[in-house]
């Protein structure tokens, strides 16, 4: 008796916070790598060229199209931010490996938005 007591307590509070538990798009990881690949090419394309995009508005504007809830906005935007610092720690001046990481990420980056429009737009 104390058991089902116990499992009807642990199912009624499932079900009450159940609206809580968002699940995440199957596009969500390759969402997160883009994110975090245009916090890269953020810091290092003003290092290596004196013109080119504003990888920070493009992201802002993806994260409002994608239109993702509070936590997914925030893990988008720390995969920027990780991206951003991961290259920020090592790179003060464009050298070629970091005009080497610049050419692979614009690579990367167009490959996985393609991927996820190709797999995931209507």
């Amino acid at each position: 008796m104390r058991q089902l007591k116990t499992i009807a307590i642990a199912l009624a509070f499932l079900c009450s916070t159940s609206a809580a538990w968002a699940i995440d798009p199957p596009y969500q990881r390759q969402m997160e790598r883009l994110a975090e690949i245009m916090g890269s090419l953020y810091f290092l394309q003003p290092l290596c060229e004196s013109a080119g995009q504003d990888w920070r508005t493009q992201m802002a504007e993806l994260i409002d199209l994608d239109e993702p809830d509070d936590d997914r906005r925030q893990r988008l935007a720390g995969a920027f931010n990780t991206g951003y610092t991961a290259y920020a720690r090592f790179h003060r001046a464009c050298t070629p490996s970091a005009r080497e990481a610049l050419t692979r990420l614009l690579a990367e980056a167009a490959q996985t938005a393609r991927d996820i429009h190709t797999r995931f737009a209507e």
